[in-house]
Protein backbone atom coordinates (compact mmCIF):
# COMPACT_ATOMS: atom_id res chain seq x y z
CA UNK A 1 0.00 0.00 0.00
CA UNK A 2 1.10 3.55 -0.64
CA UNK A 3 2.56 5.28 2.38
CA UNK A 4 1.50 8.70 1.09
CA UNK A 5 -1.88 10.35 1.33
CA UNK A 6 -2.13 13.43 -0.83
CA UNK A 7 -3.99 16.51 0.35
CA UNK A 8 -6.40 16.10 -2.53
CA UNK A 9 -7.29 12.65 -1.23
CA UNK A 10 -8.15 14.08 2.17
CA UNK A 11 -10.24 16.80 0.58
CA UNK A 12 -12.14 14.21 -1.42
CA UNK A 13 -13.13 11.98 1.49
CA UNK A 14 -16.72 13.38 1.45
CA UNK A 15 -16.98 12.20 -2.16
CA UNK A 16 -17.95 8.82 -0.72
CA UNK A 17 -21.50 10.13 -1.07
CA UNK A 18 -21.03 10.35 -4.84
CA UNK A 19 -22.64 7.34 -6.57
CA UNK A 20 -19.48 6.26 -8.37
CA UNK A 21 -17.27 6.73 -5.31
CA UNK A 22 -19.80 4.83 -3.21
CA UNK A 23 -19.58 1.87 -5.60
CA UNK A 24 -15.84 1.79 -5.03
CA UNK A 25 -16.29 1.92 -1.26
CA UNK A 26 -18.88 -0.86 -1.29
CA UNK A 27 -16.66 -3.02 -3.47
CA UNK A 28 -13.64 -2.46 -1.20
CA UNK A 29 -15.71 -3.29 1.87
CA UNK A 30 -17.12 -6.49 0.39
CA UNK A 31 -13.71 -7.66 -0.80
CA UNK A 32 -12.10 -7.04 2.59
CA UNK A 33 -14.85 -8.95 4.36
CA UNK A 34 -14.67 -11.86 1.93
CA UNK A 35 -10.87 -12.08 2.14
CA UNK A 36 -10.56 -11.22 5.85
CA UNK A 37 -7.84 -8.78 4.86
CA UNK A 38 -7.35 -5.13 3.91
CA UNK A 39 -4.82 -6.20 1.27
CA UNK A 40 -6.98 -5.72 -1.82
CA UNK A 41 -5.74 -4.22 -5.07
CA UNK A 42 -7.21 -1.27 -6.92
CA UNK A 43 -7.76 -3.49 -9.95
CA UNK A 44 -9.78 -5.94 -7.83
CA UNK A 45 -11.86 -3.09 -6.40
CA UNK A 46 -12.42 -1.63 -9.86
CA UNK A 47 -13.41 -4.99 -11.32
CA UNK A 48 -15.88 -5.75 -8.53
CA UNK A 49 -17.42 -2.27 -8.65
CA UNK A 50 -17.55 -2.09 -12.44
CA UNK A 51 -15.78 1.27 -12.23
CA UNK A 52 -12.59 2.29 -14.03
CA UNK A 53 -9.59 2.11 -11.67
CA UNK A 54 -8.53 5.59 -12.78
CA UNK A 55 -11.58 6.99 -10.98
CA UNK A 56 -10.06 6.01 -7.63
CA UNK A 57 -7.50 8.79 -8.13
CA UNK A 58 -10.22 11.20 -9.23
CA UNK A 59 -12.42 10.60 -6.17
CA UNK A 60 -9.90 9.69 -3.47
CA UNK A 61 -6.43 10.71 -4.66
CA UNK A 62 -4.93 7.25 -4.13
CA UNK A 63 -5.60 3.93 -2.43
CA UNK A 64 -4.93 5.26 1.07
CA UNK A 65 -7.45 8.00 0.36
CA UNK A 66 -10.03 5.35 -0.51
CA UNK A 67 -9.25 3.42 2.68
CA UNK A 68 -9.57 6.59 4.74
CA UNK A 69 -12.93 7.38 3.12
CA UNK A 70 -14.14 3.83 3.80
CA UNK A 71 -13.25 4.07 7.48
CA UNK A 72 -14.84 7.52 7.70
CA UNK A 73 -18.03 6.15 6.13
CA UNK A 74 -18.22 3.19 8.50
CA UNK A 75 -17.36 5.24 11.57
CA UNK A 76 -19.87 8.02 10.81
CA UNK A 77 -22.94 6.06 11.90
CA UNK A 78 -21.24 4.80 15.04
CA UNK A 79 -20.13 8.31 16.03
CA UNK A 80 -23.64 9.67 15.41
CA UNK A 81 -25.02 6.95 17.66
CA UNK A 82 -22.82 8.20 20.51
CA UNK A 83 -24.67 11.51 20.71
CA UNK A 84 -28.01 9.74 20.50
CA UNK A 85 -27.06 7.35 23.31
CA UNK A 86 -25.76 10.11 25.56
CA UNK A 87 -29.08 11.96 25.29
CA UNK A 88 -31.26 8.96 26.21
CA UNK A 89 -33.25 9.14 29.50
CA UNK A 90 -31.62 6.03 30.95
CA UNK A 91 -28.98 5.51 33.62
CA UNK A 92 -25.29 6.03 32.86
CA UNK A 93 -24.70 2.36 33.66
CA UNK A 94 -27.27 1.31 31.06
CA UNK A 95 -25.64 3.66 28.54
CA UNK A 96 -22.24 2.16 29.29
CA UNK A 97 -23.50 -1.38 28.67
CA UNK A 98 -25.12 -0.33 25.38
CA UNK A 99 -21.90 1.39 24.35
CA UNK A 100 -19.79 -1.69 25.03
CA UNK A 101 -22.13 -3.82 22.96
CA UNK A 102 -22.23 -1.21 20.20
CA UNK A 103 -18.45 -1.08 19.81
CA UNK A 104 -18.07 -4.85 19.64
CA UNK A 105 -20.96 -5.22 17.18
CA UNK A 106 -19.49 -2.47 14.98
CA UNK A 107 -16.18 -4.31 14.78
CA UNK A 108 -18.07 -7.52 14.07
CA UNK A 109 -20.16 -5.87 11.34
CA UNK A 110 -17.08 -4.32 9.72
CA UNK A 111 -14.37 -6.90 10.54
CA UNK A 112 -11.75 -4.92 8.63
CA UNK A 113 -12.36 -1.75 10.67
CA UNK A 114 -9.78 -2.41 13.36
CA UNK A 115 -7.11 -3.25 10.78
CA UNK A 116 -7.89 -0.08 8.85
CA UNK A 117 -7.58 1.96 12.04
CA UNK A 118 -4.21 0.42 12.87
CA UNK A 119 -2.95 0.83 9.32
CA UNK A 120 -4.06 4.45 8.89
CA UNK A 121 -2.84 5.48 12.35
CA UNK A 122 0.53 3.75 12.24
CA UNK A 123 1.51 2.75 8.70
CA UNK A 124 0.09 5.42 6.42
CA UNK A 125 0.85 9.17 6.42
CA UNK A 126 0.75 11.62 9.31
CA UNK A 127 -2.11 13.34 7.49
CA UNK A 128 -4.16 10.11 7.48
CA UNK A 129 -3.42 9.55 11.16
CA UNK A 130 -4.66 13.08 11.93
CA UNK A 131 -7.87 12.43 9.98
CA UNK A 132 -8.58 9.19 11.85
CA UNK A 133 -7.87 10.90 15.16
CA UNK A 134 -10.32 13.68 14.27
CA UNK A 135 -13.27 11.61 13.10
CA UNK A 136 -12.84 8.48 15.25
CA UNK A 137 -10.54 8.80 18.25
CA UNK A 138 -11.46 12.32 19.40
CA UNK A 139 -15.26 11.78 19.31
CA UNK A 140 -14.92 8.53 21.27
CA UNK A 141 -12.69 10.14 23.89
CA UNK A 142 -15.11 13.05 24.26
CA UNK A 143 -18.06 10.66 24.57
CA UNK A 144 -16.27 8.67 27.28
CA UNK A 145 -15.44 11.84 29.20
CA UNK A 146 -19.05 13.00 29.17
CA UNK A 147 -20.49 9.57 29.95
CA UNK A 148 -18.10 9.13 32.88
CA UNK A 149 -19.02 12.61 34.13
CA UNK A 150 -22.70 11.66 33.96
CA UNK A 151 -22.03 8.49 35.91
CA UNK A 152 -20.06 10.29 38.62
CA UNK A 153 -22.71 13.03 38.89
CA UNK A 154 -25.42 10.36 39.24
CA UNK A 155 -23.44 8.62 41.97
CA UNK A 156 -23.11 5.47 39.86
CA UNK A 157 -19.43 5.55 38.80
CA UNK A 158 -16.15 5.91 40.57
CA UNK A 159 -14.00 8.73 39.24
CA UNK A 160 -12.01 7.32 36.30
CA UNK A 161 -9.51 8.97 33.98
CA UNK A 162 -11.22 9.09 30.54
CA UNK A 163 -7.97 8.47 28.65
CA UNK A 164 -7.22 5.37 30.70
CA UNK A 165 -10.84 4.27 30.32
CA UNK A 166 -10.70 4.71 26.53
CA UNK A 167 -7.43 2.78 26.36
CA UNK A 168 -8.84 -0.10 28.40
CA UNK A 169 -12.23 -0.38 26.72
CA UNK A 170 -11.31 0.24 23.10
CA UNK A 171 -8.14 -1.79 23.45
CA UNK A 172 -10.03 -4.78 24.84
CA UNK A 173 -12.75 -4.58 22.18
CA UNK A 174 -10.23 -4.12 19.40
CA UNK A 175 -8.05 -7.01 20.52
CA UNK A 176 -10.90 -9.50 20.18
CA UNK A 177 -10.50 -9.03 16.43
CA UNK A 178 -6.91 -7.82 16.03
CA UNK A 179 -5.39 -10.45 18.30
CA UNK A 180 -7.69 -13.27 17.29
CA UNK A 181 -5.39 -14.29 14.45
CA UNK A 182 -2.42 -14.75 16.77
CA UNK A 183 -4.50 -16.76 19.23
CA UNK A 184 -5.82 -18.88 16.39
CA UNK A 185 -2.29 -19.84 15.38
CA UNK A 186 -1.14 -20.40 18.95
CA UNK A 187 -4.00 -22.37 20.47
CA UNK A 188 -6.51 -22.94 17.69
CA UNK A 189 -9.05 -20.29 18.73
CA UNK A 190 -11.85 -20.10 16.18
CA UNK A 191 -13.26 -17.08 14.33
CA UNK A 192 -15.42 -14.38 15.89
CA UNK A 193 -18.91 -15.79 15.40
CA UNK A 194 -22.19 -14.22 16.53
CA UNK A 195 -22.04 -16.41 19.63
CA UNK A 196 -18.47 -15.33 20.43
CA UNK A 197 -19.54 -11.72 19.95
CA UNK A 198 -22.45 -12.12 22.41
CA UNK A 199 -20.24 -13.86 24.97
CA UNK A 200 -17.59 -11.16 24.71
CA UNK A 201 -20.16 -8.39 25.15
CA UNK A 202 -21.38 -10.06 28.36
CA UNK A 203 -17.79 -10.55 29.51
CA UNK A 204 -16.82 -6.93 28.86
CA UNK A 205 -19.97 -5.59 30.53
CA UNK A 206 -19.15 -7.54 33.68
CA UNK A 207 -15.47 -6.59 33.55
CA UNK A 208 -15.91 -2.86 32.92
CA UNK A 209 -18.95 -2.30 35.09
CA UNK A 210 -17.39 -4.34 37.87
CA UNK A 211 -14.47 -1.97 37.82
CA UNK A 212 -16.15 1.45 37.76
CA UNK A 213 -19.77 1.04 38.91
CA UNK A 214 -20.19 1.77 42.62
CA UNK A 215 -21.66 -0.89 44.86
CA UNK A 216 -24.74 -0.34 46.97
CA UNK A 217 -22.55 0.71 49.92
CA UNK A 218 -20.97 3.41 47.76
CA UNK A 219 -17.61 1.71 47.32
Amino acid sequence: MSSQLTSSATNRVPAGRNATAEKLLVAASELMIARASIEVSLSDIAQKSGVNAALVKYHFGNKDGLLLALLARDAATEVANLEYLLAQPISPTAKLKLHIGGIIRAYHRFPYMNRLIHYLLHESSAEAADEVSNFFVAPLLDFHRRLLDQGVAAGEFRSVDPVLFYTSLIGACDHLFFGRHAMSRAIGVGPVTDEVCRDYIAHMEALVCGGIVKRANGE
